[in-house]
């Protein structure tokens, strides 16, 4: 699936990721970050915790461990993260997903 260009032209986020391994598109709204992750390399997610986030997988696969359950997530499940959890995991190469951040400045927007 390829994400329509509207989304694709949207703001990049500086996350801590190379830019080979993964790319953002944002909404950023005084309530939340809405964005949308393309996967170009398997990836592993080191454990961390932060406010409210709830995620949906829209391709590939997402192997999530939030508060020491770990699951599987495909293509059509989501997954909510309760603020103060700890979660990471391993997200495949090719996955996309749409993760929704209570904090708006979870991550800064890039520069233009």
């Amino acid at each position: 699936m390829q994400l329509p260009n509207f989304i694709t032209t949207l703001p990049e986020l500086d996350v801590p990721f190379p830019s080979d391994v993964v790319v953002s598109h944002v909404f950023q709204s005084e309530q939340g970050l809405v964005v949308f992750f393309e996967f170009f390399k398997d990836m592993e997610l080191p454990m961390h915790s932060h406010k409210a986030q709830w995620g949906t997988v829209l391709e590939g696969s997402v192997t999530l461990t939030i508060g020491g359950d770990t699951r599987e997530y495909r293509a059509g499940d989501s997954y909510n993260i309760p603020s103060g959890i700890e979660h990471g995991g391993i997200i495949t190469a090719g996955s996309k997903v749409i993760d929704i951040f209570e904090e708006n400045d979870r991550y800064p927007v890039k520069a233009s």
